[in-house]
């Protein structure tokens, strides 16, 4: 029975997020290229940091509770558990701090381990993949972000074959069905796309002007989070405290939950670059991406160039819905079904959803089968990048070598007088810690975003 760890955030920023299988980080849970056979058997871990998933969100990714970790506590259970496979569902930091710490454990064994780039890649596209190369497989979005990806890998003369196409992880769902006297029109919005206050500003008043436009249209504005929970990317001016500036038309309402529920009830997709987008293009879920704006990369809705999708709130105002074009959604690794036909489950990418991860999973039960798997290789060492790479160990507590700090130090991981004290060090630590975490969050994600603005001042 294979034993997989998972590690990462939960789908809590769409951009950064993975479905991890095995043991893991900033959120878990087993999707798409996890261990083989119905009878694996997952252990979720979540990192520790700003960014942590609350309860809620958890839940609503249906990751149930999985066990919150420091990195050097998730490579000791890694140790210890003697996982098959791990997937490090992780920002890139993360990934490339577990990779290295991974790499200095040199288990007899090695589990296999899983990372990818999800969703709507239109930032950091070196920087994210190159924190990431080291892993087994890092898994691509669709045959666009395979070649983007391979080829970065290529240019800086790392090996680009653990590049594995797959599919974002969260297609499916029904496909769209009119229903007739309904015209549900969505707003999916996003953390730090646009940046400014004014820009969102004008995104709230063009989507109320819509709503009073059109009466007989119940208009939704989607947010990501509620306030206090956190994403991958800050929100620093929350939609629903810019919106109590507005006297929204009574059609006009804020709404949470999973993006998948919402498209259930969604006609048109309205966005500036959210991976939304895609999952409302794959269930045939009329979208529209906005150009009002500009076309910026600052924005992401450049990554739409080619689609058909771009057009601005006047023309949506008249009447007018973009049509995708086909050959742009297939290299995205975008099926909608036909009209009348079958769920997008059954037609997404390569002839299906699980057809779109059988080149993952046959990787993973190859390396599984080896008798002795390589040693792990970040492209990112201490002589390749002496002044980045030390600096992203050292937020996750694990010294230049990735091992745990000050090994072979009196009362350090691993001696006897180690364990002994470590074990009264650690439940002090642990309660003060929780202690600080609350402090610490609520500094992150509310007064620093106040000083920044007063700084603006």
């Amino acid at each position: 029975m294979p034993h997989g760890a998972a590690a990462g955030p939960a789908r809590a920023g769409a951009k950064e997020a993975a479905g991890p299988v095995g043991a893991g980080g900033e959120g878990a849970g087993a999707d798409g290229a996890g261990v083989p056979g119905p009878d694996a058997v997952v252990t979720g871990y979540v990192l520790r940091g700003r960014a942590t998933p609350t309860a809620r969100q958890l839940a609503e990714a249906g990751l149930g509770t999985p066990r919150e970790v420091t990195g050097a506590e998730f490579l000791r259970a890694v140790r210890e558990e003697a996982y098959d496979v791990v997937v490090l569902a992780l920002v890139g930091g993360a990934v490339q701090a577990m990779l290295h710490g991974l790499a200095a454990a040199a288990p007899r064994r090695r589990p296999v381990v899983v990372t990818g780039y999800v969703g709507v890649v239109y930032e950091k596209l070196a920087d994210g993949l190159l924190l990431r190369h080291g892993a087994d497989l890092v898994l691509a979005n669709s045959p666009y972000d395979a070649r983007r990806f391979r080829a970065v890998y290529e240019g800086v003369g790392a090996d680009p074959s653990a590049v594995v196409r797959a599919a974002l992880p969260f297609l499916g769902g029904a496909p769209h069905r009119p229903v007739p006297g309904r015209h549900t029109v969505v707003f999916a919005a996003q953390p730090s796309v646009p940046a400014t206050r004014a820009d969102r500003m004008y995104l709230l008043r063009r989507l109320a002007a819509h709503a009073r436009l059109h009466p007989d249209r119940e208009v939704l504005l989607k947010l990501r989070s509620k306030p206090g929970e956190h994403t991958t990317h800050i929100e620093e001016l929350p939609y629903q405290r810019l919106a109590r500036s507005l006297s929204p038309p009574p059609n006009l309402r804020l709404v949470y939950g999973n993006m998948g529920w919402v498209l259930d009830v969604t006609d048109l997709l309205v966005t500036v670059s959210s991976t939304a987008a895609l999952e409302a293009l794959h269930r045939g879920v009329p979208t529209a991406v906005l150009t009002d704006l500009g076309v910026r990369e600052a924005l992401g809705n450049h990554h739409f160039i080619g689609s058909g999708l771009l057009t601005s709130w006047d023309r949506l105002d008249a009447g007018d819905e973009p049509v995708p074009d086909p050959a742009w959604l297939a290299d995205q690794g975008v099926s909608p079904p036909a009209p009348g036909g079958p769920a997008p489950d059954a037609v997404a990418a390569g002839g299906g959803a699980d057809d779109a991860f059988a080149e993952a999973r046959a990787r993973v039960a190859a390396l599984l089968a080896r008798d002795t798997l390589p040693p792990i290789a970040p492209y990112y060492t201490r002589a390749s990048a002496p002044g980045y790479l030390p600096g992203i160990l050292a937020r996750h507590r694990l010294d230049a070598s990735g091992t745990e700090p000050v090994p072979g130090v009196p009362g350090a991981p691993g001696t006897r007088a180690g364990r002994g004290a470590g074990r009264v060090r650690r439940v002090l630590r642990d309660a003060a810690r929780e202690a600080a975490r609350g402090a610490y969050r609520h500094g992150v994600q509310h007064v620093a975003p106040v000083i920044r603005r007063l700084g603006e001042l």
